[in-house]
């Protein structure tokens, strides 16, 4: 099978850390170019814009689009204009309104588009949505809290208006729940903490109710120092499984279950090639609903500056 010639769009650190291992070990891609203004990869033709990279590489099939939410958009619409695949990083836009819009010019384009939510490959989750996807859940507690100095070192755009703030790692694990509860969910309180003079939360206190009368209470929190909390318990009528490590482990009724090395990415390029196959479209927005929920009725706290 020929190798899918695909290019990376902003060389930052999740290219780097994830993307770009990923890629290499996926014989049904070539990584064939980078867009950078800044810095490219060694051995890999480099590009200034997008606009030079479409012009001069028609050979390159697929983009992986790695850049800030804020600026995905343009990029993404002149890459499906030009008929090539795109994979999101997640989160797939600013607005929910512009990724919509994606998915329309993909369908009209007949490309691929796949709006990407790393965790829900994670190596337990697919094991905890069969597992819980015969029982009746009773409560759910999600507690997401990292240190943002040492994931995001120097990125201001996240606390820029369209960043997200705590929702970067806090959609995560929303993207974790959407998958694996039996039912839907929609919010029903918020209280957002903003730094000082920052447009983005970091921290995030949110309640949810099911449909089936259960609730879901979500804690985020950027200011975790020592050991990183990545945690979800779901409490059924048959017992409670716990997701940990951010879906690496799983625990039913306090037995350890499975636990496996991190392979989000992997599983994400695996599930690309597919959609690039059949020209099809993965693009469940419910995570980032669930955000735009949680800034419409959010409480808005002000906390002390982060520097």
């Amino acid at each position: 099978m020929t190798a899918t010639n695909i290019a990376i769009v902003g060389v930052g650190k999740i290219a780097r850390d994830q993307h770009v291992p990923a890629i290499s070990g996926n014989a049904r891609f070539h990584l064939a170019a980078t867009v950078s203004s800044h810095s490219g990869l060694d051995g890999i033709d480099n590009f200034e814009t997008l606009d030079a990279l479409l012009a001069a590489r028609p050979d390159i099939e697929a983009m992986a689009l790695c850049m800030p939410p804020q600026v995905r958009y343009e990029a993404a619409a002149k890459a499906i204009a030009a008929d090539r695949h795109v994979l999101l990083e997640k989160p797939p836009g600013a607005t929910i309104a512009e990724v919509e819009a994606l998915v329309r010019m993909a369908k009209a384009q007949n490309v691929a588009l796949f709006a990407t939510w790393h965790s829900r490959f994670a190596a337990a989750v697919e094991p905890a949505r069969l597992w819980l996807q015969d029982k009746k859940v009773r409560h759910v507690s999600v507690i997401w809290k990292e240190d943002v100095r040492r994931w995001h070192p120097g990125q201001a755009w996240i606390w820029q208006p369209g960043g997200l703030g705590v929702f970067d790692p806090g959609i995560n694990a929303l993207s974790i729940v959407t998958r694996i509860l039996p039912e839907p969910f929609h919010l029903v309180s918020s209280t957002l903490e903003f730094p000082d003079g920052r447009d983005a939360p970091i921290a995030a206190t949110l309640r949810f109710t099911g449909d089936g009368g259960f609730e879901v209470e979500a804690n985020f929190d950027w200011r975790q120092t020592g050991p990183q909390s990545w945690d979800i318990e779901v409490e059924t009528e048959s017992g409670t499984l716990l997701l940990r490590s951010g879906g690496a482990e799983m625990h039913v009724d306090g037995r350890e279950t499975l636990r496996e090395d991190d392979a989000e990415y992997d599983g994400i390029y695996a599930r690309f090639a597919e959609l690039i196959s059949t020209r099809d479209i993965d693009a469940d927005l419910s995570p980032l609903i669930h955000v735009a929920d949680a800034f419409m009725l959010g409480r808005r706290v002000v906390v002390e500056p982060f520097a």
